[in-house]
C-alpha cells in the first residue's frame, strides 16, 4: 500500500491562513492522500479500481475530512494519524454514498453532478466498489506504513479501528440506513427521527471528530462528544431544508428526492421555518460545547458555521 504522508504542496503553515485557505489546504492534502491510497487503474482489476476512483475521488466539500483535521489540531493529534484517520472516513463515505445509490436503496442516478456508479458502471460493479471502498477504509488505518510514519502503538490503532467500525455498522450508519428504508411512508415523530440519523448521518461525523481528537483528553473529547453530536443532526437538518429549496444542479443529485419518495425529514415533520431555526438550535449547542476551549477550537468553530451555511 502506498504511504500516506502530509506531502509539501507548497501550502503555508495552516495554523496562518484563515478560514478559506485552511479549508483549500485540507482539501487539497486529502484528495492527494486519496490519491495515494486507492489502487491505480492499470492493476488488475482495472474495471473495479478504475470505478473505485471514480466514486472516492468525485469531488465534494469532504465536510468529514476537515472535521476530522479541525479536531486532530484542537486536541495536538499527530498530523499523520489525523490525515490516516481522515482518510478512512472519507472512503467509508464513499462506499456509503455509492450503495445508497443503487436501486435497491435510494434509487438516484446522480452524484455530485456525475452520473452515479451504478449508471457509470453497473449494479454489480457498484456493489464490489462500495464493499472494496469499506475494506480501505479500515487497511488505510491499519497498514504497517501509518504505524512507521507515525508512531502509532497498538491500543491507540485498536481503538481507532473500534470507532470507525461502530460508527459504520448496524448499530450506526448501516443501521440507520436500514431503518430509513424501513420508514418510507410512515409516519415518524422527531425524536424518532432524530434518533434514525443519529446513526445514519451523524455517527460517521462524529466518528471523523472523535478520530481526530484520538490524543486528547478526557475534558476535551467528551467537549467534542458533544459538539459532535449537534453539528452531525444539524448537517442532517440542513441537507433536508436544502432538498426541498436547493435545485438539482446546485445538490449535484436529484432535488426533491424525499418528498418524492414519501421519506421522513426535519421539513416535513416540523416544516420549513421550524426545521431551520431547529438547526439553528443544534448549532448553538455545538458552539456552546467547545466555548470553553478558546483559539484551540477556532477551526470547529468555523466548520460549524460552514455547515450551516453550505449550499449543497
Amino acid at each position: 500500500m502506498t504511504k500516506i504522508g502530509m506531502t509539501n504542496l507548497g501550502i503555508k503553515n495552516p495554523a496562518t491562513l484563515d478560514f478559506s485557505e485552511w479549508v483549500t489546504t485540507k482539501q487539497t492534502h486529502i484528495e492527494h492522500a486519496l490519491g495515494q491510497i486507492l489502487p491505480a487503474v492499470n492493476i488488475v482489476p482495472n474495471i473495479l479500481h478504475e470505478a473505485m476512483r471514480y466514486s472516492a475521488l468525485a469531488g465534494g466539500k469532504r465536510v468529514r475530512a476537515l472535521l476530522c483535521y479541525a479536531a486532530a489540531e484542537m486536541c495536538g493529534t499527530n498530523m499523520l494519524i489525523a490525515e490516516a484517520a481522515a482518510s478512512a472516513v472519507e472512503l467509508i463515505h464513499a462506499y456509503s454514498l455509492v450503495h445508497d445509490d443503487m436501486p435497491c436503496m435510494d434509487d438516484d442516478d446522480l452524484r455530485r453532478g456525475k452520473p452515479s456508479c451504478h449508471k457509470q458502471y453497473d449494479d454489480a460493479t457498484a456493489l464490489l466498489v462500495g464493499d472494496a471502498l469499506q475494506s480501505l477504509a479500515f487497511q488505510t488505518l491499519s497498514d504497517d506504513a501509518l504505524g512507521n510514519q507515525a508512531n502509532l502503538q497498538a491500543p491507540l490503532m485498536i481503538n481507532m479501528l473500534n470507532i470507525l467500525a461502530k460508527a459504520s455498522g448496524s448499530t450506526g450508519m448501516a443501521g440507520g440506513q436500514a431503518i430509513d428504508l424501513a420508514s418510507v411512508g410512515k409516519p415518524l415523530t422527531q425524536a424518532e427521527l432524530e434518533a434514525m440519523h443519529n446513526l445514519k448521518t451523524g455517527a460517521l461525523i462524529q466518528a471523523a471528530v472523535l478520530l481526530g481528537a484520538i490524543s486528547g483528553n478526557h475534558t476535551q473529547i467528551a467537549a467534542i462528544s458533544t459538539y459532535a453530536a449537534n453539528i452531525g443532526l444539524a448537517f442532517q437538518v440542513v441537507d433536508d431544508i436544502l432538498d426541498v429549496e436547493a435545485d438539482t444542479a446546485t445538490l449535484g443529485k436529484t432535488a426533491g428526492k424525499d418528498a418524492n419518495s414519501n421519506k421522513p425529514t426535519y421539513v416535513t415533520i416540523l416544516g420549513l421555518v421550524p426545521a431551520k431555526q431547529h438547526a439553528q438550535k443544534l448549532y448553538e449547542a455545538a458552539i456552546a460545547a467547545i466555548a470553553p476551549f478558546g483559539d484551540s477550537a477556532q477551526r470547529l468553530r468555523e466548520l460549524a458555521t460552514f455547515i450551516m451555511q453550505r449550499s449543497f
